[in-house]
């Protein structure tokens, strides 16, 4: 058993391609089991964006852990749960963290923060960065400096989708 921790601490992030989605789609299914999104909204957003879509895999890559899914949005319109772009706008003045999956036995050796600080080295293009905290997960998130923001009706509405404990989160990017 501690050499299969000895193991997965020594994971990499590496891009995402849509040949992982198959991998990509069992750990969502895991973590997110009242959360379903499809394969295609999943490519869709790696094509769309690669450089916001990283995969935890072991070393050798034989192993799959989790995945990143983020790319640019107009301010304060995150995207329906499985929905498709099209294309990222133009215009999109705000990064957004659509989805943080990392399976549980790949928890606790500060992976997930080596790839959320990495995004948010990217992310400082934009002026603020946003996401749909599920899972009471806000607290883990505040250490990255997301705080809780007032929404509209609409914003309230599309996060019904995401469960009941859905929270929206921001943070002011280092310029």
């Amino acid at each position: 058993m501690a050499r299969n921790k000895d193991l997965v601490a020594k994971a990499v992030w590496r891009a995402l391609s849509v040949d992982d989605v198959e991998s990509l789609l069992r750990v969502a299914d895991k973590i997110h089991p009242n959360l379903p999104e499809s394969a295609d909204m999943f490519a869709e957003r790696i094509k769309l964006f690669p450089q916001g879509c990283p995969a935890l895999v072991s070393e050798e890559g034989d192993d799959f852990y989790g995945y990143v899914i983020s790319h640019p949005i107009r301010r304060r319109q995150p995207p329906a749960l499985d929905s498709l772009l099209g294309e990222i706008a133009s215009d999109a003045d705000q990064y957004y963290i659509h989805d943080l999956a990392v399976l549980p036995k790949a928890r606790g050796h500060g992976l997930a923060q080596v790839c959320i600080n990495k995004l948010l080295a990217f992310a400082r293009l934009y002026p603020t960065t946003c996401l749909v905290s599920v899972y009471n997960t806000a607290s883990f998130w505040g250490r990255f400096d997301f705080v809780l923001e007032k929404i509209d009706e609409d914003l309230k509405k599309k996060l019904l989708d995401y469960g009941d404990d859905a929270e929206y989160l921001e943070r002011k990017n280092q310029q």
